[in-house]
C-alpha cells in the first residue's frame, strides 16, 4: 500500500547520531536507574511520557497486517516486533527468529524462532504464533496490501516443532528475510489475532516495549511501558524495560501548529518536519533533527502508461523534459532534500540511476509533442491534437505530500504549461486519493512505497502488480506491462549469485527510466524534530521509523 508517509530494526540514522543513541537496543547487566535517579544529559532517567506529534493521517487500524501505510508502521514499532531487523551497518540480523536456513532449490525456507519469548497478553512466542500472523495475513478478510505483497510467494506453512516454521515458497524468493523486518509483517498475539478486527485494530498485542492502553480516535493513542519487556538479542543498551513510562501519541495535520507544540514544549517530537523548519531548528540549540531516509522506492511521480495521453512514450519524455524539477526542490526545500534521478533510495545499495535522462529540457519537449500529433494550441495556450487539450489528472494526498512538495506539484504545473501541457492537481484527503487511484482516474501519481530491499522494483513495475490486493490497492500504479521487465525482475528476486542480483535489477531499473514511467524527485521525505531534553532518540528500524526503547527525559 501507499505509504502515507515501513519493526523492531533497530538501526541508528548517521546523520543524526547522539552520543546517547545506541547501535542495536539490547540486554546488558546494567539496570535501569531508579526514577529521578538522574538529571544531566548522560545519565538515564527512568520515568515520563514522551508526546509525539504526528502529521501523518490518522492511521484507520493500529494492526499494520490490516491496509500497510506508514503512519502504522510508526506507531506499531513501539509495541510490535519483527522476526528480522537491521544493525548499524544495514545487515539483517534475527530479532524474534534466531536464525533461518534455505534449501538448495530454494524452494524451502525453515525459519527458527526464537524461545522464552511472550506477548504483552502471557501468550507464548512460538511457531505456530507466527504461522497465525502469516495466514492472518494472507486471508483476504484481513484486507492487507503491504504484508499480503510481501509474503506473495510462500505457499504452505508448517510449525514442525515450537522454535521451528517450515515455509514452501511456489518460486525462490531472496527478498523473504528483508520482509520479515517490516513492520507489516510484525508478530502479534495469536491470541488476540481472533478477536474481532475491530477489537485488534483498536488495541494489538505484541512483544514490543510498550502496549496499547487506549487510543482516543481523532486525538490520540496511549501507550504503557511494558514492565515485563526483555530484548531478544544480547546488545549494547539497557536491561529491562524501557525507561520511559509511556508514550501519548498525538495526531496533529497542520505543520505550524506541530512545530509550534514542540518550541513550546508541548510536544517532544514531531514528524513530517518542514524543510523551513529544519533549517530554523538547525540554529537552536534546544532543537534537534534526526534525519532517517526510507528504504525502498524514491519520491517519485509515476506515469499512467494504461491510457491516453501517456500510452504514447512520446508524450511521456515530453512531460519529463517539459517540468524543472531542480529549481522547484532547490527553491523549496533548503538544502533537506537532494534530487534523485533513480527509482530507489539512496539507502538501497542495489539503486540504479541516470541523471541524462531527466533534464529540463522545453525545446525538446516541444519537439516530442509534435511528434506525437500535439501540434495545435487552444486559446489558453494548452497543446490539443484532434481538437483535444493536452490535461493531466494529478490527485495529490494531502495527507502524504507535504506543503514544500505540494507547492513543487504546482511549480511543475507552472513550467508544464509553458510547453502547453495542463496539469489539474486535485487536493485529496487519504481516502478520496485511494477511491481515484482504484478507478485509475489519474495520469500522475506521487506515491511513496517503502520496502526494505530492491525486491520493491516488482512490487511496483511487475506486471502482477496491476492486480488489486485484498485490499483493493494495486501498487504497479505506472501500469507497466513488459514482459522482458518481467522476467529481469523474477529473475532478480529468486537468484542466489549477488553479482547476477546487482545487474538484473540495474537492467530492470534502467527498462523503466528509459521507458520513461515515472519522474524521480528525491528519497522519501523523513524528518523528525524533537527536544534537547529528548535523549536516546536516533535508533530507528529498517523501514527508518523511530523506535523508543533507549529514550529518556532530562530535566
Amino acid at each position: 500500500m501507499i505509504h502515507a508517509r515501513t519493526l523492531a530494526p533497530r538501526v541508528l540514522s548517521t546523520s543524526a547520531m547522539l552520543a546517547a543513541a545506541l547501535l542495536l537496543a539490547g540486554c546488558t547487566s546494567t539496570p535501569a536507574p531508579a526514577p529521578g535517579a538522574g538529571n544531566d544529559a548522560g545519565t538515564p532517567v527512568s520515568g515520563g511520557t514522551l508526546v509525539y506529534a504526528s502529521g501523518d493521517a490518522e492511521p484507520s487500524c493500529l494492526d499494520p497486517h490490516v491496509g500497510g501505510n506508514y503512519p502504522q508502521a510508526l506507531v506499531s514499532s513501539q509495541y510490535l516486533e519483527t522476526l528480522y531487523t537491521k544493525d548499524a551497518k544495514g545487515e539483517l540480523v534475527p530479532w524474534l527468529a534466531s536464525g533461518s536456513t534455505v534449501s538448495d532449490d530454494g524452494l524451502t525456507r525453515t525459519v527458527k524462532i526464537r524461545e522464552g519469548i511472550k506477548f504483552t497478553d502471557g501468550t507464548e512466542l512460538d511457531a505456530a504464533a507466527v504461522k497465525a500472523n502469516f495466514e492472518h495475513l494472507r486471508d483476504p478478510k484481513t484486507a492487507s496490501s503491504t504484508g499480503y505483497l510481501a509474503l506473495g510467494k510462500i505457499k504452505t506453512m508448517k510449525a514442525v516443532d515450537a522454535s521451528t516454521l517450515e515455509l514452501k515458497l511456489s518460486t525462490p524468493d531472496n527478498a523473504l528475510l528483508e520482509s520479515f523486518s517490516m513492520p507489516w509483517v510484525a508478530i502479534e498475539s495469536p491470541t488476540a489475532l481472533k478477536r474481532s478486527q475491530e477489537e485488534n485494530c483498536a488495541a494489538p498485542v505484541g512483544t514490543g516495549p510498550f502496549k496499547v492502553e487506549s487510543w482516543k480516535k481523532q486525538d490520540s493513542v496511549n501507550l504503557v511501558r511494558n514492565a515485563d519487556y526483555v530484548q531478544p538479542t544480547d546488545s549494547p543498551s539497557h536491561a529491562g524495560p524501557a525507561y520511559l513510562e509511556g508514550i501519548t501519541w498525538r495526531f496533529i495535520p497542520e505543520a505550524a501548529t506541530r512545530y509550534a507544540a514542540l518550541q513550546a514544549g508541548e510536544v517532544n517530537i514531531i514528524d513530517n518536519a518542514q524543510p523551513d523548519t529544519i533549517a530554523a531548528a538547525a540554529k537552536n540549540d534546544t532543537i534537534k533533527h534526526l534525519d532517517a531516509p526510507r528504504p525502498g522506492a524514491s519520491n517519485r511521480i509515476e506515469l499512467n502508461s494504461s491510457k491516453a495521453p501517456f500510452d504514447d512514450v512520446r508524450v511521456r519524455e515530453a512531460f519529463i523534459h517539459a517540468v524543472n524539477v531542480n529549481a522547484g526542490v532547490d527553491s523549496l526545500f533548503f538544502g533537506t532534500a537532494k534530487r534523485s534521478y533513480s527509482p530507489l533510495s539512496s539507502v538501497e545499495p542495489l539503486g540504479f540511476s541516470e541523471e541524462s535522462l531527466f533534464a529540463y529540457d522545453p525545446a525538446k519537449a516541444g519537439e516530442l509533442l509534435d511528434a506525437a500529433g500535439y501540434t495545435q494550441r487552444d486559446a489558453e495556450g494548452y497543446r490539443t491534437k484532434d481538437g483535444k487539450r493536452l490535461s493531466l489528472v494529478f490527485p495529490v494526498s494531502t495527507s502524504q505530500s507535504i506543503p514544500a512538495e505540494q507547492s513543487l506539484f504546482e511549480q511543475l504545473q507552472a513550467t508544464a504549461k509553458e510547453s502547453g501541457i495542463e496539469i489539474k492537481i486535485n487536493l485529496l484527503d487519504l481516502s478520496s486519493w485511494y477511491g481515484e487511484l482504484f478507478q485509475h482516474n489519474y495520469n500522475l501519481v506521487s506515491a511513496p512505497y517503502t520496502k526494505v530491499g530492491p525486491s520493491v522494483l516488482s512490487i511496483l513495475f511487475h506486471s502482477d502488480s496491476t492486480i488489486p490486493a485484498p485490499s483493493g490497492y494495486f501498487a504497479n500504479l505506472s501500469q507497466v506491462k513488459n514482459p522482458e521487465l518481467d522476467k529481469l525482475l523474477e529473475t532478480a528476486g529468486s537468484t542466489k549469485d549477488d553479482a547476477e542480483r546487482k545487474d538484473l535489477y540495474a537492467k530492470a531499473q534502467k527498462l523503466v527510466l528509459e521507458g520513461y514511467y515515472l519522474l524521480p524527485l528525491y528519497d522519501q521525505q523523513n524528518h523528525f524534530l524533537y527536544s534537547a531534553k529528548t535523549q536516546g532518540v536516533g535508533t530507528t528500524t529498517a523501514v527508518a521509523s523511530p523506535t523508543f526503547f533507549d529514550t529518556w527525559l532530562s530535566k
